[in-house]
């Protein structure tokens, strides 16, 4: 429900026609940072024993598009690993402190809107694609505990807005909507899944070529 809204509410609001396309061909590279913002229930473990609860975390960002048509780019996102801790917590109210770390690759279909006649000449943008997280670094304060979070694939969106001050550069805020769930076992028991589902704040340096 949240990425429809996020894609029908842009598309609502950008119902104009195009002056100043993104010619097809065109490159353009983002270098920026982002915060994962996990959501705030992400569930529970050993069925409903354990509650709980990841922190967010905000680490540097690269991002690659190639324009297949005008306005029409496929992007890939990058990033080097997030660190999150997450605490769980019993009916008593006893605490488990962990940490685990994640690669959120993003692979989106992005239209880049125009000839809006918007001040400063901004440029928003939608897209849909997919995300694909991998942990790694697992581990919690119990002693033998092995812990593990499977790999996750998720849909993803993206909505954001491109402040031109050159011709071919420009400063990029955005917003990513990202379905993220992961099984986790416990010494190779199955315990639960873990919903991060997090939003993801960012600002970058675009340049095109």
């Amino acid at each position: 429900m949240k990425l429809q809204s996020l894609v029908l509410a842009t598309a609502t609001a950008l119902t104009m026609t195009s002056a100043f396309a993104v010619p097809a061909g065109t490159w353009s590279v983002a270098a920026g940072t982002h915060m994962v913002d996990p959501k705030s229930d992400n569930g529970s473990l050993l069925n409903g024993a354990l509650s709980v609860e990841v922190d967010d975390d905000i680490r540097p960002t690269i991002s690659g598009e190639y324009f297949i048509a005008d306005n029409v780019g496929i992007e890939l996102l990058a990033a080097i690993p997030f660190h999150h801790d997450f605490t769980l917590t019993d009916a008593a109210g006893v605490e488990i402190k962990g940490k685990t770390q994640h690669l959120p690759p993003t692979l989106s279909v992005q239209y880049h809107f125009d000839g809006y006649n918007m001040p400063m000449n901004l440029k928003p943008f939608i897209g849909v694609g997919v995300n694909y997280t991998t942990f790694f670094k697992e581990r919690v304060n119990i002693s033998g505990a092995d812990l593990d979070l499977d790999d996750s694939v998720g849909v993803a969106g993206h909505i954001g807005l491109d402040i031109p001050f050159a011709p071919t550069e420009a400063f990029r805020i955005d917003a990513r909507y990202m379905d993220i769930k992961t099984d986790a076992t416990l010494n190779g028991a199955d315990i639960g899944e873990i919903d991060i589902s997090p939003w993801v704040y960012g600002v970058a340096f675009v340049k095109q070529f």
